[in-house]
Parts: C-alpha cells; sequence; structure tokens
C-alpha cells in the first residue's frame, strides 16, 4: 500500500489514518515555533547527557547515536501546546475517543551515522488477540525536516490490518516519512514502524512524539511523579484529563474526578 499524500483537509487525514494506518499534514507549527522547539530539544539533549540520572539506553534503539529526551512537559510549555494542540486532538478523538490519556511525550534525536532501529507496534503491551479497534495513537512532530539520509521515521504502510511484526528476516519493505519540518506524521498503534538510519555525517533530526492511548492502559510516563503543582495549577482542563488529573469512568475519588 502507497504512502497517502500530505493534506491539510482534516477530513482526509481521518480518512488516510482509517485507510492507511497513517497521514501526513504539513505546516502546522510555524518555522518560529519550530526554531524555539528545535533550540530546547538539543540544549535539553546536551544537558541529560551529562547527567548522572540519564536514562538507561532504549531497547528500540540500536546504538547510542539516538538519543531519547524525556519527560518534555516538564521542560518547557511550548509541549503543553503540542499535547493539547487542536490538530493532535480532533485525530484523538476521531480515533480513540474521549476521554483519552498521553501515555508519554518525548524527543527521539537521530544524531549523524546512527542505525535504524528495531521494527515494532506501538501497542506490543496489549494482549493477544487485539482489539477490533487501535489502542493507541502517535502523533510525530517534525523538529526538523524528515529524510530519507537523516533518519525519517520508516513505516509499513496497511500493517495496521495485521498484528504483531514479524521477525526481522521476514520484515516488509518501510518507506521513509519524509516531510518539511513543522510537519505532523500520524500513526495508529498497530502499525509497524522503526526509527530511520541517519546515514549523514552533519545533519541531526529531531522529531517529538505524543503518544496517546484509550483510558484503560496505564501511561509510560509517570505524570503524578514528574509534574509538580506549579505545573498542574497552569493546566488546561483538556490537559489535566489527558494526564490523569481530571477522571470519566476511571480514576475517580469518591465516585467524583479529583480535579
Amino acid at each position: 500500500m502507497p504512502l497517502p499524500a500530505p493534506t491539510r483537509d482534516l477530513r482526509q487525514a481521518r480518512a488516510d489514518l482509517d485507510r492507511h494506518g497513517l497521514c501526513q499534514i504539513p505546516e502546522v507549527l510555524s518555522r518560529d515555533t519550530c526554531a524555539k522547539a528545535r533550540q530546547i530539544l538539543y540544549a535539553a539533549a546536551a544537558q541529560d547527557r551529562t547527567s548522572p540520572q540519564q536514562a538507561p539506553d532504549f531497547p528500540l534503539d540500536v546504538d547510542a547515536n539516538n538519543q531519547r529526551v524525556w519527560n518534555l512537559l516538564a521542560r518547557d510549555p511550548l509541549f503543553s501546546a503540542l499535547a493539547e494542540h487542536s490538530t493532535a486532538l480532533e485525530l484523538v478523538r476521531h480515533l480513540l475517543g474521549w476521554p483519552a490519556l498521553l501515555s508519554n511525550i518525548s524527543a527521539n534525536i537521530a544524531y549523524p551515522n546512527t542505525a535504524a532501529g528495531v521494527m515494532h507496534a506501538d501497542q506490543g503491551f496489549v494482549a493477544q488477540p487485539w482489539p477490533a479497534r487501535p489502542q493507541g495513537l502517535n502523533v510525530a512532530w517534525c523538529v526538523d525536516d524528515f529524510s530519507a539520509a537523516n533518519g525519517a521515521t520508516l513505516v509499513a504502510p496497511g500493517s495496521h490490518r495485521h498484528h504483531h511484526p514479524p521477525p526481522a528476516n521476514a520484515a516488509p519493505d518501510m518507506v521513509p516519512l519524509v516531510a518539511p519540518a513543522g510537519s505532523i506524521l500520524v500513526f495508529e498503534s498497530r502499525l509497524w514502524h522503526q526509527s530511520g538510519a541517519n546515514t549523514t555525517t552533519d545533519e541531526s533530526r529531531a522529531g517529538v512524539f505524543a503518544f496517546y492511548t484509550t483510558p484503560a492502559y496505564r501511561t509510560q510516563e509517570n505524570w503524578f511523579l514528574t509534574l509538580d503543582e506549579a505545573f498542574l495549577r497552569t493546566a488546561s482542563p483538556t490537559l489535566l484529563t489527558l494526564l490523569a488529573y481530571k477522571a470519566q469512568g476511571f480514576g475517580l475519588v469518591y465516585g467524583r474526578s479529583p480535579r
């Protein structure tokens, strides 16, 4: 199945998501916002590399040239704005319904000479047989240009119709999601994908990945421990719902939402 063409039409994006398992929307972020996000991300990545609390190697990365930057909500308000961006949440509501949870929002920086990551589907935590509907949605914000050479995410279009990814020796042809900075690349949690190899010698590729799930699953990031009261006092009701601080049916306190 070919990749769907980039579109600014949200109706077409929803249809692409259903048919192909993914959609591409260009020019969601302005050039200035991309520049600010890039500056914050690379500064945080440099700080993390010298931190004694630096996270261990991520199991889906093959080498240390691919760096993850965790807990972006605590880094800068810009990332909260991405997490509850109207375009992203339109697709979350379409695919998962509401309420949904923000399971994680982190960055992936592929530095020069980075090997491709491990192919996987994001809902590998869901017991087999998988439900008929996807249980999650990944919204990738292109902070840098994504190219075939610098580590663009690789996908198998249409693979959301199948189950867990096959063994490496039976892997399908993977297609790079090439997109300019400011685009979002959205794919559902059953789609087979992996970080691409950065074969350049002087170009890094950064993306912010916001992963949403239905409310039935524990979040990957433990927001109750990573976010402080100052953050929560300024968070919108929508963001508090995404973080499970407001509840509709799950996580109630004496039958009511805690906030």
